[in-house]
């Protein structure tokens, strides 16, 4: 009997561990169907996990081995990624259309991956039209393994803060929009954990505090376009870790989370015993939109106060919190060395590489891109292409240039493909000559941002470098009419995405890929492509190339 009842837990959590002399083995079986909700209060079909919207939290450690069997129940292709997991040697898993066939209707993929030398706060998310718009999408947490030290003690708790902007279209009607040429406009409401709560509604209780204790809450903005300012009422936010790295540990009233984004702040309960709102409003759109969420103190039954603290007011603001977040260089990440043995600030730059994004109309259509292109994507995706030895029917590598025009007034759609050499330390310049905020992410790496200023970057800004203790991460964020710079070493090997954050922008074009090939073609720099992998377009049916060894 007690046989029996095991079994039937692990079929009702879905996750059987495996430990062994390596690292343990979690399994998990995700059904992906369409469902109904009103996150809004208008009912619409949103994308459930098994059955769960937002979909369940994943919850790992440094180096496990995440196996996920996801079932597609869908009508139509379906792909998830993992943002800002790095997939070392292994963007086999990274589950963009770069890299990965779509999981066909009706059928299922099994992700193996590694949060290999990673801790930190993550989400993964659907990459497959704009299933992201209708769900889909969860928390995704790496925890240090027990022998890491971290630089706080143990939170009582630890909580997920899905926050996002949201339409009420479906997701069917909103791509429909964008491929006639035109563009979404402003979303239509704000979501905490896939809610909509009202000022002095009927809000049950997304969290619960004990009095005198310490919190953990991870904010991650999953959203479409939008910056969301967050808050809780009378209570303080101690930043302690940022897209993967501690940082040090700065109080804040409220944080701006940009798109692709995620935080973990300390909250302790040191209040008056009785409900808090949590409060997520929209920066830098024409209309403010706002949401609450109910934080209740233990055993409370006295309302949260109608008086919410105020949004910001201007980018500048929000600039100038980003020039606060510094890596903690003293605490431990993943492995036992301190985060700030790396001395990035040393390594001499061998490659410099603008980005300028731009908007245009192509035969009547509304178009993003990076340098005068706008991607496309491919039906055979790109890395299969390239690791089939059949790059040149598919795309071209260097179609655009390390430094662009001085004004870009038009756009060629195409595969946009960047080539750079394995193990080439490279500067990255973002610049934005639009009055729109952008969110920029790279897969595959995280990247030090060692600077944002308004205006056109020159060389000669590399004075005002941080070249000490920028934070490592894997978005950065370009304020209108500015720039920001990234340095980095491409020392993953693989096909890797770099897109911005605005949903929108990436669905029109405003992405590419950096291809970084192990010139050994050895296991050592990248691991063989999965035996299960689905091959699509000219690939299909193929045999598989010869593997590395």
């Amino acid at each position: 009997m007690e046989g029996k009842l095991l079994t039937v837990l692990l079929c009702l959590v879905s996750t059987v561990a495996i430990v062994n002399a390596g690292d343990p083995y979690f399994f998990y079986t995700w059904n992906v169907t369409y469902g109904t909700a009103s996150p809004l209060g208008v009912p619409q079909k949103v994308i459930l996990i098994n059955g769960q919207f937002p979909g369940p939290n994943l919850n790992s450690t440094s180096n496990n081995n995440v196996v996920i069997n996801v079932f597609n129940h869908l009508d139509e292709p379906f792909l998830l990624t993992w943002s800002g997991l790095q997939h070392r040697k292994n963007c086999w898993q990274d589950g963009v259309a770069g890299t990965t066939c779509p999981i066909p209707a009706g059928q299922n993929f099994t992700y193996h991956f590694q949060p290999k030398d990673q801790i930190g706060s993550y989400f993964y998310y659907p990459t497959t039209s704009l299933h992201r718009f209708a769900g889909g999408f969860g928390g995704l947490r790496v925890n240090s393994r027990l022998l890491i030290p971290v630089p706080y003690a143990d939170p009582e708790d630890d909580y997920t803060v899905i926050l996002g902007d949201w339409y009420t279209s479906g997701h069917t009607a909103l791509k429909n929009l964008l491929d006639s040429g035109r563009t979404l406009g402003l979303p239509n409401g704000v979501l905490i954990n896939g809610k909509s709560g009202k000022v002095g509604g009927n809000n049950e209780p997304l969290f619960t505090m004990n009095p005198g204790k310490t919190y953990k809450y991870r904010l991650c903005n999953v959203g479409f376009k939008s910056t969301l300012n967050f808050r809780i009422q009378n209570h303080k936010m101690k930043l302690v870790e940022m897209e993967g790295s501690h940082v040090l540990q700065n109080d804040y009233d409220s944080l701006d989370v940009h798109v692709g984004q995620c935080f973990a702040v300390l909250v302790t309960a040191n209040q008056a015993a009785k409900d808090y709102y949590m409060v997520a409003s929209t920066r830098f759109l024409k209309k403010e939109l706002s949401t609450v969420g109910v934080i209740r103190y233990a055993g409370s039954n006295v309302q949260a106060s109608s008086e919410l603290p105020k949004t910001p007011i201007g980018w500048a603001w929000s600039l100038n919190q980003f020039r606060s977040f510094r890596w903690n260089l003293t605490a431990s990440a993943a492995r036992p060395n301190p985060q700030g043995s790396y001395h990035y600030g040393r390594i001499n730059i061998t490659r410099s590489i603008k980005l300028v994004n731009s908007k245009s109309s192509v035969n009547g259509k509304t178009r993003f891109g990076f340098n005068g292109v706008s991607h496309v994507d491919t039906d055979t995706p790109l890395k299969l292409a390239e690791y089939f030895q059949m790059s040149e029917k598919v795309f071209k590598y260097n179609v655009i240039k390390d430094e662009p025009a001085s004004k870009i007034t038009t756009l060629t759609v195409q595969p946009n493909v960047l080539n750079i050499t394995f193990r080439t330390f490279v500067e990255i310049i973002f610049e934005n000559h639009e009055k729109s905020m952008q969110s920029f992410h790279l897969d595959g790496y995280s990247f030090f941002a060692v600077a944002s200023e308004p205006g056109r970057w020159t060389p000669e800004k590399r004075k005002n470098y941080n070249l000490l203790d920028a934070v490592s991460r894997h978005t950065v964020q370009v304020y209108p009419k500015s720039w920001s710079a990234i340095l980095l070493t491409f020392d993953n090997a693989g096909m890797w995405n770099i897109r911005s954050e605005n949903s929108e922008r990436k669905y029109l074009g405003e992405q590419l890929y950096v291809s970084v090939l192990s010139p050994e073609k050895s296991l050592r720099d990248e691991y063989n492509i999965p035996l299960n992998t689905n091959l699509c377009g000219i690939v299909k049916g193929l045999p598989l190339p010869a593997s590395y060894t």
